[in-house]
Formats: C-alpha cells, sequence, structure tokens
C-alpha cells in the first residue's frame, strides 16, 4: 500500500524573453514537449474537523505553490466550489435559464407536455446552503489582500512570484456541506452522509494559456498536480475511503485488515491519508459501510465501500468485474500509476475523483458494472492524463466511454461486432435536432445540456472509432498507449492528441481534427450513378473522409475498394473487410465534389463504409442496388 512508483516531471529549462514567446506558441505541438512543455506544482497539507451535526467543517490549510512558469505572477486563484450551492448563485441562475436543466437540482413541476422547472438550490436555506469562507490567509506569513466572488477566491499578493519561486500559502476556513447533492453533498438518497467532493480552497490552473479560473456551474474540473496530506477529525462511528493511502491503518480500522481496532479515546478519530501526484482530493463518509478490498493486477489494492442495505451480491461480483476492468485498461491504455483504487457508494449518480469514483449502488449489476467501467476508465483518462475538462470535455469524457464501451463488450461477453453504435446513434440524434455546436465551445456555453453530453461522451466516442476506421484499429490501438505514456501526469490538449496519431499512424489528421471538433461540418457520401464499367460517388457533407466501398459483382463475387483521402497523405494497412481482396484507386482530393473509379465486371450493389464506421449522416444514398 505505502510503496509508489510515479514518474518524476520533466526538468524545466527557463530561456529568454523571445526563445519563451516562442516556447509558448509551440508548446502544443509534442515535437518540443521535452524542451518546452511546464507545469504548476502545488503540495496540501490540511488539518480538518468535521461536525457531524450541523454539516460544517473548520480547515487549516498549508500549500505551498511551485511557479514552473517563465511568468511573474501578481495574483492567484482559488476555487470555492461549495459556495455554488447558494440562492442567486450562478449555478442557480443558470438553472433558472437553460431551457433543459439538470433534474437533480431542477425537478420538473409541471408536466411532460408543459414542464416547469424549479431550482431546488433557490430554496436552501441557511443551514442547508454550502460554503466557504476563508477566515484568514498569509502568504509566506504575511498577510494578503483577497475577495470572494462567487466560487472564486481572488487573491493580490504581497509580493510576485517570480519563475521558479516556491511559495507558502496558510489559509484558516470554515465549509458547509450543502444539503443538495450534486457530486457532493449530504444524506444522499441512498442514505449516504457525507460525499466529499470539490469541498476544499483549491488553488486554480496556471498554464501556457494563462489562469483558469473558471466559475463552477455544474461542469468539469481542472488542477495543478501535486502531492496531497490531508487529516480528517469526525466522529469515531464514521468510515472513510476516498483519494489516497492512509497512513495510520491501526487507529481505524481501515479495511479491518489489521485485525482489532486500536481507536483512540474520545468521540472523534483522525483519518491521515496521503495521495501523491494527484490534482484532486476526495473522500465520502458514513457509519454504515462495508469495505472490502480486493488484490488486482500490478499490486494495485481495490477498495469497495458500500452500505449494507444495498445488493451486496451485486457488489461482490463488481469486485471481480473492477480487477478484470483494471487488467484491461493497463493492457489497452497504460500501466496505473497508482497502487490504490477505491469504489465507493454516494454522490448522485456517478463521478470520477483521484484515485476513486463515487457512485450509486441501488442499481442493477450491468447498471453497476457499467457505471464502473466509466468511472473507472477515467483514472486514466482524466486522472492521469489530465485535460481541461471545461474546454476540451470530449477529450475526457469521448475516449473514456470509448475504452469502457471497448471494456464492456469484453469483460461482460456482450459480443457486439460495433461497441461504439449507441455513441453513431446518439450524434446522429444530436445533428437531426438542429441544435449542435462545435466540440470546442466552452462547457458552460452550451445552449442545452442535452447538447453539451452527446457532443462531449457520444460525439467524443466516435472522434476515436472513427479514426480507427481512418487509420486501422490496430494503429488506433498503438496510438492510445503511446498518447498515455507520452503524456501521463501532465495536461495534454488536443493538438497534442492529434500529433502523437500522426506520428504512430504516418497520416496527416490537422483536417480531422479540425472539422470533426472545431466546426460542425458533417459527413455524408452518396452512390451517384453506376454504369457498366464506372462507379461515380458523391460528396454532399462538407467534411473530407477516406472511404471504404464494397462492390458486390452479378457473378456473386465481392471486392473491397479503397478511396484514400488526398489530404491524409497515407494508405491504411487494416480493414473490417479482412475476407475480400483489396484495391486501393488513387485518391481523392477534397475540393472535387464528385469522383470516378472503373469496375471489370457488371455490378449488382454498391455500398459505402457497410461497417458502419464512418459517421455518415445519411446512410440511405450510401447503398446502391439493381
Amino acid at each position: 500500500m505505502k510503496k509508489i512508483f510515479l514518474l518524476t516531471l520533466i526538468s524545466i529549462a527557463f530561456f529568454s524573453c523571445k526563445t519563451t514567446e516562442k516556447a509558448v506558441v509551440n508548446q502544443q505541438n509534442s515535437d518540443v514537449v521535452k524542451n518546452t512543455y511546464w507545469q504548476q506544482h502545488v503540495d496540501y497539507k490540511m488539518d480538518i474537523d468535521m461536525n457531524v451535526n450541523n454539516y460544517q467543517y473548520s480547515g487549516k490549510q498549508e500549500l505551498v505553490y511551485t511557479n514552473n512558469s517563465p511568468d511573474v505572477l501578481n495574483k492567484v486563484y482559488y476555487h470555492l466550489y461549495p459556495n455554488a450551492f447558494q440562492p442567486n448563485s450562478e449555478m442557480d441562475a443558470r438553472l433558472k435559464s437553460i431551457a433543459d436543466p439538470d433534474g437533480r437540482m431542477a425537478p420538473n413541476i409541471g408536466t411532460k407536455e408543459n414542464p416547469v422547472y424549479e431550482s431546488k438550490i433557490s430554496k436552501l436555506k441557511p443551514n442547508e446552503i454550502g460554503f466557504i469562507k476563508v477566515n484568514s490567509l498569509t502568504q509566506n506569513g504575511t498577510a494578503v489582500s483577497y475577495k470572494i466572488v462567487g466560487t472564486i477566491l481572488e487573491v493580490t499578493l504581497k509580493t510576485p512570484i517570480k519563475s521558479g519561486e516556491k511559495v507558502t500559502f496558510n489559509m484558516d476556513f470554515l465549509g458547509q456541506v450543502p444539503k443538495q447533492i450534486r457530486r457532493s453533498g449530504r444524506n444522499n438518497k441512498e442514505g449516504v452522509a457525507l460525499s466529499m467532493t470539490q469541498w476544499y480552497p483549491k488553488l486554480a490552473e496556471y498554464d501556457f494559456e494563462g489562469w483558469h479560473a473558471d466559475p463552477y456551474i455544474a461542469r468539469e474540473f481542472h488542477g495543478v498536480w501535486g502531492d496531497f496530506d490531508v487529516k480528517i477529525t469526525i466522529d469515531k462511528d464514521y468510515i472513510l475511503g476516498g483519494s489516497g493511502y492512509i497512513q495510520n491503518p491501526n487507529q481505524v480500522g481501515y479495511g479491518y485488515e489489521t485485525g482489532t481496532v486500536k481507536r483512540v479515546a474520545g468521540d472523534k478519530i483522525t483519518w491521515h491519508f496521503k495521495a501523491p501526484m494527484v490534482h484532486d482530493f476526495t473522500w465520502a463518509a458514513d457509519k454504515d459501510y462495508i469495505h472490502d478490498i480486493v488484490k488486482g493486477e500490478n499490486g494495485v489494492q481495490l477498495h469497495f465501500l458500500y452500505k449494507k442495505d444495498v445488493n451486496q451480491e451485486n457488489w461482490k461480483i463488481l469486485e471481480e468485474k473492477t480487477a478484470a476492468l483494471l487488467k484491461f485498461y493497463n493492457k489497452h491504455i497504460g500501466t496505473y500509476p497508482w497502487k490504490q483504487y477505491s469504489v465507493i457508494q454516494g454522490g448522485d449518480g456517478g463521478m470520477e475523483y483521484a484515485m476513486c469514483t463515487l457512485i450509486t449502488g441501488q442499481r442493477k449489476l450491468g447498471s453497476l458494472i457499467g457505471v464502473t467501467a466509466h468511472e473507472m476508465a477515467h483514472a486514466w483518462f482524466q486522472h492521469a492524463l489530465a485535460t481541461n475538462e471545461a474546454k476540451h470535455e470530449w477529450m475526457d469524457e469521448g475516449m473514456t466511454s470509448y475504452i469502457s464501451d471497448l471494456a464492456m463488450n469484453k469483460i461482460m461477453n456482450e459480443g457486439k461486432q460495433n461497441p461504439f453504435y449507441g455513441a453513431y446513434m446518439g450524434y446522429q440524434y444530436l445533428v437531426k435536432s438542429g441544435k449542435e455546436q462545435p466540440q470546442t465551445t466552452h462547457a458552460d456555453r452550451y445552449a442545452l445540456n442535452m447538447a453539451y453530453g452527446i457532443a462531449a461522451y457520444n460525439k467524443g466516442e466516435v472522434f476515436l472509432a472513427q479514426l480507427g476506421y481512418i487509420i486501422g484499429e490496430d494503429k488506433l490501438a498503438k496510438v492510445l498507449t503511446e498518447y498515455y505514456n507520452q503524456w501521463k501526469l501532465k495536461h495534454p490538449s488536443p493538438n497534442d492528441f492529434k500529433r502523437v496519431a500522426e506520428k504512430v499512424s504516418g497520416f496527416e489528421l490537422d483536417w480531422y481534427l479540425t472539422d470533426w471538433t472545431q466546426t460542425t461540418n458533417t459527413i455524408d457520401y452518396a452512390v451517384k450513378s453506376v454504369s457498366e464499367d464506372t462507379v461515380t460517388l458523391k460528396r454532399i457533407g462538407l467534411m473530407p473522409m477516406p472511404l471504404d466501398v464494397v462492390i458486390e459483382y452479378q457473378d456473386g463475387s465481392k471486392e473491397y475498394v479503397y478511396i484514400p483521402l488526398r489530404m491524409a497523405r497515407a494508405i491504411k494497412t487494416s480493414s473490417y473487410y479482412p475476407n475480400l481482396k483489396r484495391r486501393v484507386v488513387k485518391n481523392w482530393a477534397w475540393a472535387y465534389p464528385t469522383y470516378s473509379f472503373k469496375v471489370a465486371k457488371s455490378v449488382k450493389k454498391v455500398s459505402i463504409d457497410p461497417a458502419q464506421r464512418m459517421a455518415d449522416i445519411d446512410k440511405k444514398n450510401n447503398v446502391f442496388e439493381r
């Protein structure tokens, strides 16, 4: 449990102003990442005293911040997430203004035909709201000026933080756990007492783009890498689980693996956790948790905390399947970098956190395993590959959805020829709705929750699945492992992923990243005409693609015709039609709306992409049949 193998952060070099400017411009280019990439570092020490009667907690936080940027910082910003759970907060205002608010926070009190949504946050009483109140804040022992603006603490520094400099911030604060459950909260619908997520004053991320001090409006989060040392003092009847490794297992009886519990005298007990090289810290607590520990691959301990009134047989099966998921993700993405992962009943559905997930536990078996498969995959794509989810939510949610669907197909023996079919259908629905926005839309700026969800999860998943169609699934598998190995414990951007994919596959893919993620251009190819010796195809949509075409001739024979895309400047070597002879014809340049190729025999049927791995929005015109 205590043996942790971590990668050492890359060394930081500092350049002249001219070189620095060039480095910032080019930082996304993985060709030069070893010379220009930098990231900030923060180490937290927190002592928390939890009052389970009034749901308030007092905290002392020591935060050592290392400025690895080439810039001088005159201000810093903290996230105070619990402040969102107050009447008239930005989250409350958004629930009242968006056409399809989250039903967990704004249920429909009208009818299906005439919905009327009512924000629960607007009804919270003073003893039910969430908050963090800052009592004092110092920089290297000297008081600094600050102000709270919604969910952001704006701090004006007494002394600027120079490049390469470390400073220590000390803060005393008071927090209150909200009654409203949205990831965090108290006494959720399944009776879990405390779901402590996004609960502490958290320093905002500063990177080559500047500060990311986004207000909290219920979307995802972004954080600074660092080490956490957290002590939580709470009523001794409570059992805790969450991020990090327990430092005093004998005192708290953690996991019951230590024999007789030697609890300290008095009404409270202190739980001491350490979480190395993470960008978040989460915990949950309840009096009735059962705590199981299962050994996973590479010595990883899998912890399960769930209440006694759930279907315990399902949770025992879940433990076995979680070990299988760990093994699958290790093989198909890369080795999980920590030695513990916890599946905890809590929260309001399913959400990923550092070294753990909180899920609701009263589910049917398939749902229980499915939500764990998805949330656990985030441990790789969000908590080891920490993309900025506010700006690139599709990178995390989409890639997580892709690999978890692949995993479920394997470990649950689903036998699906296309395990991503549901994602393609979700994307089709979004396009036909007319409500699609580009995936580069900030997560808070989607007009509809529906549009956000499908763009992030479904369209994000299709991005990867369709990339397998373009470069070949064998190459895609190598891309994922290489991407993980190059960018784990960093903050990759979309361009960083694209560059890895280009180097592994040999394809030029700027067109793919641009059209799919930065526009709402669609793919639509059609069979225009078929003569005795010529097949003519037509591009209707604006987005270019290479094409797989299967020809069935009148004599019963079949042929696979591969039409490369000129701007991709490569030819894939694998296909979905291993039993058909492949003919590679000349490439198709995007600007030409039609394309023709010759056939030697009388044609019975022409099918564009019969495997349906291309997200063509009108498949009716993909087939010609005499």
